[in-house]
Formats: structure tokens, sequence, C-alpha cells
């Protein structure tokens, strides 16, 4: 079994809105599969990534919008709502665990 190469933060967040379209790479994962609604379910109280960023009243239209979002103020948001005590605390557990698979 070929294991995914984890995703970068930038490159997370470049994926949220599609920046990575030009990437038919095999190896490569999308957010969407990596905060499937699996993860969302088991970690957050969440159905879903697009829930969880909506009930945050975060309005994330473009990569730009999410490098906007004070980091302080996603990782107090993660910390009360999922299982994580951080934004990047969880993409990791996200990577690991569709590494895992």
């Amino acid at each position: 079994m070929r294991k995914h190469k984890p995703m970068s933060f930038d490159e997370l967040l470049m994926d949220l809105k599609g920046g990575n379209h030009a990437k038919e790479n095999s190896n490569e994962i999308t957010l969407a599969h990596l905060l499937n609604d699996s993860f969302m379910n088991r970690y957050t109280r969440f159905k879903n990534y697009t829930d969880f960023l909506a009930k945050g009243n975060f309005q994330v239209t473009s990569i730009e919008d999410i490098a906007n979002i004070p980091e302080e103020l996603l990782d107090r948001y993660i910390n009360r709502e999922t299982d994580f005590p951080d934004w990047k605390t969880m993409l990791a557990a996200a990577n690991k665990e569709f590494s895992d698979k």
C-alpha cells in the first residue's frame, strides 16, 4: 500500500478553494479527503468542514480569507469546538489518520 504524502499547512489552504487543481499527483490528498465528514463527526461537533466554518462565522471564499483569520481566533475556536487544542494539531491529526488508512 502506497503512503500518501502529508499536505503542508500552505497546501491545505490552497486546496480549500481549489488552488491545487493543477496537482494531479496520486500522492497528494485534498482537504476534502483530509477533513472528511467521518473525521469531522468523530473529532468535532460538526457534520462537515463547511458547517464548522459557518458556525465560526468565518467568511471563507478565498485563500486570503483563511490567511486573514487571526491564528489566535481560529485556535480558540478549534479548542472550544473540537477535540484539538489548535488548527495545526487538527490538521496534523487528519494527515496522520489519512496516512494510516
